[in-house]
């Protein structure tokens, strides 16, 4: 790890402990590194590497260090979406100021409603996820007529936040393509340390298209969750920007029209 870290272990029970653990590879668990808030205000030095995060799951999504594009995690291998819209593959040395990860296991599996836009999607995940207070890992696979994407530049310090990135961002309309949507639906009470609701990646079949997910249409495709009923926090070390940080600010606004 390139820096030292503080590990907590969140409980949905709201029972935290705090522990030396090197790693929690346990199963139905997402791990994350930093926090959502502390991204949109600008902490975007990475602090855990690639090759480190994978060794808490094969699954996931996150942005890289200084915020240099997308990250879709899949089958145990991290993909990289930069600003031209082009995947690409980091060295596992490449850092991360924000990523969360698990190691899917599918708990349920269904089919989606063809033609089904983003919105009408995420209507029928959540008449299975009906559970608000759980964390899901959402995996869908197949066929789309549209996929809208975007990416983000990498930035120089001083960082601005990140609303004000998200103007310069990259966006993509891809069409009549397949691929694998990849990402989590989390519950309302990690405002603040994720993205509560829907935040979803794309990667394409052929592994040269995605990004963040803006909008989509199905045409053919299945879908399985991976229910995850623990949450681990890595914290990075107090000599990071995210030592200095106001983290009191409510930022949820900033994250709707960046996430819309």
């Amino acid at each position: 790890m390139k820096k030292r870290a503080i590990k907590i272990i969140v409980l949905l029970l709201l029972i935290v402990s705090c522990g030396c653990a090197t790693n929690n590879n346990s199963n139905n668990t997402i791990t994350q590194t930093s926090t959502i808030d502390a991204l949109l205000a600008g902490a975007y030095d990475g602090n855990i590497s690639c090759g480190e995060i994978l060794e808490y799951g094969d699954f996931g999504l996150g942005t890289f260090d200084r915020l240099d594009g997308e990250m879709i995690a899949l089958d145990g291998i991290i993909y990289q979406v930069k600003i031209d819209g082009n995947v690409y593959k980091p060295n596992k040395k490449m850092t991360t100021p924000f990523a969360a990860v698990c190691q899917f296991e599918s708990d349920k599996k269904f089919p989606l409603e063809t033609k089904a836009d983003y919105k009408k999607t995420k209507e029928i995940i959540d008449q299975i996820a009906n559970n608000k207070n759980m964390f899901y890992a959402i995996k869908i696979k197949g066929k789309f007529s549209k996929m809208k994407v975007r990416s983000v530049p990498p930035q120089t310090k001083p960082y601005r936040p990140l609303a004000e990135v998200a103007k310069e961002q990259s966006v993509f309309n891809l069409q009549n393509i397949s691929g694998t949507i990849v990402g989590f639906k989390c519950p309302a009470f990690v405002k603040g340390l994720n993205v509560p609701g829907y935040h979803l990646h794309f990667i394409s079949d052929d592994f040269k298209k995605g990004g963040h997910i803006l909008d989509f249409t199905l045409s053919k495709a299945d879908c399985e969750l991976d229910v995850c009923h623990k949450y681990f926090l890595i914290l990075p070390d107090e000599k990071d920007d995210f030592a200095n940080i106001d983290l009191s600010q409510n930022r949820s606004k900033e994250l709707e029209a960046i996430e819309n």
